[in-house]
């Protein structure tokens, strides 16, 4: 039904609320905040904060309708997974290969971030650090899930307490005369400006990859999705008004260290030392979420039939999924040595498209009548709150530029090929969209598959047992 052999196993559930919080958390909190407001000042002034709290509310689409999709179907491999049932295993291949490679590829930009703050305490080969860290977390996955995310939640609560800090003592430090006037640049930079840092809030969807291993995921996802969201994006904005208000423009607009900046100017170099520390924390936060959901989507697609079955295989006293993280910390490592400014760009473009594709799954599960499709939480404002994030994304996606949509467009025809000589070879699937067009046409669809596994994952989520009278209704030709 879900195509699992004795190769994979099961993934235990071992995160809690908390635990989830301070994986999309500790996701989000990375260069968006540490390295990008000098960027977004010099592009809307001291407007940059009203855009990074737009880029929240765009996100917030996408992140309502992915809760409700975890919410349905808390499964590894997170939108692969939502796609794959809801517009078919082709499209799915595509994101799905091309999410795995985004997460991996964005955090090792996060331990190549490092090296700007790392070089303002010492000197050292940031190569070198950034291949001994991803080793470290690799090995701290392979030891297990909860263990890695103990030390998540470790980093996060120090990154918080910092920032919480940078935020209060700044406040009382603003100069009107730095923060007037408020949108020098007018409103369409604001706007478009709200594109270019929409990258910061990309961390919140990693811990849907991971619901296959919380503890009732159909409460804790959501909620750590949007606590995660909220918080972020109330504390983005804030520190970024603070640093507009404590720091000249000139200084602002060309600095790539802006919170140590910033911290410098009003409370002297020990807590700015403190600041350049927290962005080394960030980053290495931001790593070790990376990979820990990264490694879930070849174990997803491994099940499906779209890559060789290794990948699923989960280490038998760890419970972990160990093949598909080393392979994961192995592109992490080759992707240091890259030339990364366009696949930076790549991957927030393909970050953009995931959120649209989320309000597009949510959609089709809706409207398509498959009756096992049971979200726990439900995304507020259906349709529109789906269709005016589909708009907005799209918007965003505009502003990115010709090269990374190219690229982007060339990826996914490559991950339609991949399936198209490998996947489709293993596995034919059902999906919603199918059902939905069967609706449409009023034609007759074979098969139950989606229903079946959608039953299966209902049973798993709340605990039921399936008795022999279940089993026989179910197998009931009359019936079915």
């Amino acid at each position: 039904m879900n195509g699992r052999t004795h190769t994979d196993g099961e993934l235990k559930r071992r995160l809690g609320l908390f635990e989830l919080f301070s994986i999309a958390a500790g996701a989000m909190i990375s260069s968006g905040i540490f390295v990008l407001p000098g960027i977004a000042h010099y592009r809307a002034g001291p407007a940059a904060a009203l855009s990074y709290f737009l880029a929240g509310l765009i996100a917030a689409t996408g992140v309502m309708s992915q809760a409700e999709l975890a919410s349905a179907m808390p499964r590894a491999g997170g939108t692969y997974f939502y796609i794959t049932r809801s517009l078919g295993s082709a499209a799915g291949t595509s994101a799905g290969i091309l999410l795995w490679l985004s997460l991996a590829l964005k955090s090792s930009f996060a331990l190549l971030g490092m090296a700007i703050f790392v070089n303002l305490l010492f000197p050292v080969n940031i190569i070198y650090v950034a291949i001994g860290l991803t080793v470290l977390f690799v090995v701290l996955n392979l030891a297990g899930v909860r263990e890695a995310a103990i030390f998540q939640v470790v980093l996060v609560s120090v990154l918080l307490a910092l920032l919480i800090a940078y935020m209060a003592l700044g406040l009382p430090k603003i100069s009107a005369e730095k923060i007037l006037p408020f949108v020098p640049h007018g409103w369409r930079a604001v706007f478009s400006t709200a594109g270019f840092v929409f990258i910061s809030y990309g961390g919140v969807l990693k811990i849907a990859s991971l619901a296959e291993e919380a503890k009732n995921p159909s409460r804790n996802v959501p909620m750590a999705m949007i606590l995660a969201l909220v918080l972020i994006a109330i504390l983005y904005t804030f520190v970024v008004f603070v640093t507009a208000g404590v720091l000249d423009a000139s200084v602002l607009d060309n600095s790539l260290t802006p919170l140590y900046d910033g911290a410098m100017a009003f409370a002297g170099k020990p807590f700015a030392v403190l600041m350049a520390v927290a962005a080394i924390f960030a980053f290495i936060s931001t790593a070790n979420a990376g990979i820990m959901a990264a490694s879930r989507y070849p174990v997803a697609m491994a099940r499906d039939g779209i890559l060789p079955p290794v990948f699923a295989r989960i280490h038998p006293r760890r419970n972990t999924p160990y093949v598909s993280i080393i392979v994961t910390g192995a592109i992490m490592i080759a992707a240091l040595f890259l030339h990364l400014d366009i696949l930076v760009e790549v991957a927030s473009t393909i970050l953009l498209l995931t959120f649209a594709f989320d309000n597009i799954n949510v959609m089709v599960m809706r409207e398509s009548g498959l009756f096992n499709y049971r979200p726990r939480f439900r995304a507020p404002f259906y349709p529109f709150l789906q269709i005016a994030g589909i708009v907005a994304l799209g918007f965003l996606i505009a502003e990115m530029g010709t090269v990374p949509i190219l690229i982007s467009v060339v990826s996914i025809l490559a991950g339609f090929l991949w399936y198209s000589l490998y996947g489709r070879l293993k596995r034919a699937r059902d999906s919603a969209l199918a059902r939905l067009v069967a609706r449409i046409t009023s034609s007759d669809l074979r098969g139950n598959l989606l229903e079946t596994e959608l039953r299966e994952i209902i049973r798993e989520r709340d605990g039921i047992v399936a008795d022999r009278y279940d089993r026989l209704i179910e197998s009931a030709p009359v019936l079915d």
